[in-house]
Formats: C-alpha cells, structure tokens, sequence
C-alpha cells in the first residue's frame, strides 16, 4: 500500500477522531514524540554494538520508525500543519543551501 502524506495526516485524523479525548495537548505529544525517539535510539543501538539487557527484545526499527511517524503525524494535524506542503519546502531549503556541502557521486 502506498499513500501520501496528505492521506496519512487524514488517515490518523480520522482514527483519532473517533475518540472523545481527541489529540493530546502539545507537552504530552511532544513527551510521546521523545519516548518514540528515545525507542528508535534504543533499536539502533542494540543492532550496532549494545548488548539488550537480559529479556529486553532487541526491536524492530521500522516499527519504531513507524511509531515516530504516527506521533509526529498527529502533531502536525493538532497544529494545523500540511506535512507534505513542509516537507517539500524543507527539501528545497536543503536542496539550494547544501548544494555544494558534500562531494557529488561520479558517474
């Protein structure tokens, strides 16, 4: 299945809008958002060298990836935010200020 960010950012609208609590407020969205970072940290560390403490699963990062997303999907819809209208903006910020930063692959 594939879908754009757009109709992610509708898709998550519309299960949270089917619950009276709604979105939660922005300090508990951004408390998710860190302990949704702070688990895709902990997976990339226990595949690069850390040793999962005993009964700790070691994860899957396109899970947690995926439940980054959700969180941050869901903050951009409590403020209002078109995801796919900022990520093309921020890809061509990135695009004309880091043109000439790294060293072009030869053909």
């Amino acid at each position: 299945m594939s879908l754009t960010l757009k109709e992610a950012q509708r898709r998550v609208d519309a299960w949270i809008g089917r619950f009276e609590e709604g979105y939660f407020p922005p300090l508990l969205m951004l408390a998710r958002l860190t302990e949704e970072t702070g688990e895709v940290a902990r997976v990339l560390a226990h595949a690069h060298g850390k040793t999962p403490k005993p009964g700790e699963a070691a994860g899957e990062l396109a899970e947690e990836l995926a439940d980054l997303l959700f969180v941050l999907i869901s903050m951009a819809n409590s403020h209002g935010i078109d995801l796919e209208e900022a990520f093309l903006a921020a890809l061509a910020k990135y695009e004309a200020r880091d043109a000439d930063r790294w060293t072009p692959k030869q053909p």
